[in-house]
């Protein structure tokens, strides 16, 4: 099977060891983004509303440079601070998919990279 390491610089470069996502035959498996403008490189966290758009725009340009929408999306893993988020998060990660949703968990961490709120990854298929 071959394994391809999908970039773009419309989502955040990797702050670690690890791609954006590696596309593996029909399967893409999207890092876990955080809300890093990747424009500026700074964090969009005015509100927990801002960094779930904004996390869900940079899923949404690596699914696009992997020739991908949401809707081949087929499970998603969100992590929060804390599980107070899980509404407000929850309103607008349904904004990005037109009703045909992907399996999911969500759960509260102690944790994330750069002391953000949500972070989310991804698996879809094509």
């Amino acid at each position: 099977m071959s394994k391809q390491a999908i970039k773009t610089d419309k989502a955040p470069a990797p702050i670690g060891p690890y791609n954006q996502a590696i596309k593996a035959g029909n399967m893409l498996f999207i890092s876990g983004q955080v809300a890093i403008n990747p424009a500026t490189g700074e964090l969009n966290n005015a509100s927990v509303q801002d960094e779930a758009h904004q996390v869900m725009k940079n899923l949404q340009a690596i699914l696009s440079e992997a020739g991908m929408q949401f809707d081949q999306v087929v499970k998603t893993t969100i992590f929060l601070s804390d599980m107070s988020l899980f509404n407000t998060v929850n309103e607008v990660y349904g904004q990005y998919f037109s009703g045909d949703y992907p399996a999911r968990e969500t759960v509260a961490v102690k944790g994330l990279p750069r002391n953000v709120n949500v972070e989310i990854s991804m698996i879809a298929v094509q």
